[in-house]
This record gives C-alpha cells, structure tokens and sequence, in this order.
C-alpha cells in the first residue's frame, strides 16, 4: 500500500514538485463582473513575456490604466511580501505558473 508521503516522490526517491498551471486568486477585492477579465488580462501577459517580467508587468499596468483608469501598480515575481494601501475595491492577489505571485492594486 502507498503512502501519502510517497505520493509526492519520484521513482528516484525525489520529492516531486506539482505547479499549477492555472490562476489561482489568493484574495481579489474587485467588483465580480471585472474579476475575469483582469485574470484574463494578467494571464496573457504573462504568457506573451514569460522570460521577461519587467515587460509583463509594463505590460499589465498600461492595459489596466487604459481600460480601467490610472493609477494602477503590479509586482510580479517570487517570494515577496507585501503591505499596501489601496482604493476599495481595486486589489487583486494571485499566483500564475506555479510560484509567480502577481499583486495588482489602484491608489487615489
């Protein structure tokens, strides 16, 4: 019988590590009927300049300006921490490829 330990090992005794290939929301203060199309915005952008992320996030912010007003601001990277101040009902946290954090948010 395998163990639940196992599960995560390759043959070689390895860990294994599984990343996700979807948008996965940490926590999104957004209006609803938004939400998509700012994942979908965010997602494409990542896709398009998945070697260069200072052009994803160039990318995201101009789009998110155009389409939704100025103001916006983007990180995209891994393993960072964040504390920010933002316009109620702009923010969005989420993951993209696996460990690729993207926090987006307006400011007044």
């Amino acid at each position: 019988m395998e163990h639940e330990d196992d599960k995560n090992k390759d043959h070689g005794g390895e860990d294994k590590k599984t990343a996700a290939t979807y948008p996965l929301v940490r926590f999104a203060e957004v209006p609803e009927d938004t939400k998509p199309e700012i994942i979908d915005l965010i997602t494409g952008a990542i896709e398009k300049y998945l070697t260069d992320i200072e052009a994803a996030c160039k990318a995201i912010k101009e789009e998110m300006d155009k389409v939704y007003g100025p103001y916006w601001h983007v990180v995209v990277g891994e393993s960072f921490g964040f504390e920010v101040t933002y316009q109620k009902e702009h923010f969005i946290y989420m993951f993209f490829g696996g460990n690729l954090g993207i926090c987006l948010w307006k400011c007044c």
